[in-house]
């Protein structure tokens, strides 16, 4: 299921390489995998969905999130967001990892908290565990 933050960025739980190209169709720009390799049996690898949106025409970045975030993984979803020039999906296993990370950048870029809360309450995710981030 694919949530949508704000008008660039959107959230979903776990893709595979043959969504790349309808992603794409739909106005997705920029794939950012939140999801380390390894985490469940069978899901794809980080280099799978990466040579499929290359492929594609689409960007790709590797941003791994295995246990919270740190200031690395908000630098670089920060550098994401300021390159994508279209749409930006962010993907875990959930959506909700991805979801945080996007709000903790966008907090220190200088969203407000109720922004970020309201936006986040909108897609059905709930900011509490980032809360002192934020």
């Amino acid at each position: 299921m694919i949530r949508q933050l704000d008008e660039k960025t959107l959230v979903s739980g776990q893709i595979s390489p043959g969504d790349v190209a309808q992603l794409k169709t739909s106005g997705v720009t920029m794939i950012v995998n939140n999801r380390p390799d390894g985490e469940d049996p069978g899901q794809p690898e980080a280099g799978e969905i990466e040579a499929a949106a290359e492929a594609a025409g689409v960007a790709y970045r590797f941003i791994p999130i295995r246990r919270g975030i740190g200031p690395s993984d908000v630098e670089a979803m920060q550098e994401a967001i300021a390159a994508c020039d279209g749409k930006l999906l962010a993907f875990c296993r959930s959506g909700n990892r991805s979801a945080l990370a996007w709000a903790v950048a966008r907090r220190e870029q200088g969203a407000s908290v109720e922004e970020l809360q309201q936006a986040a309450q909108n897609a059905g995710i709930d900011l509490t565990p980032v809360a002192h981030l934020l």
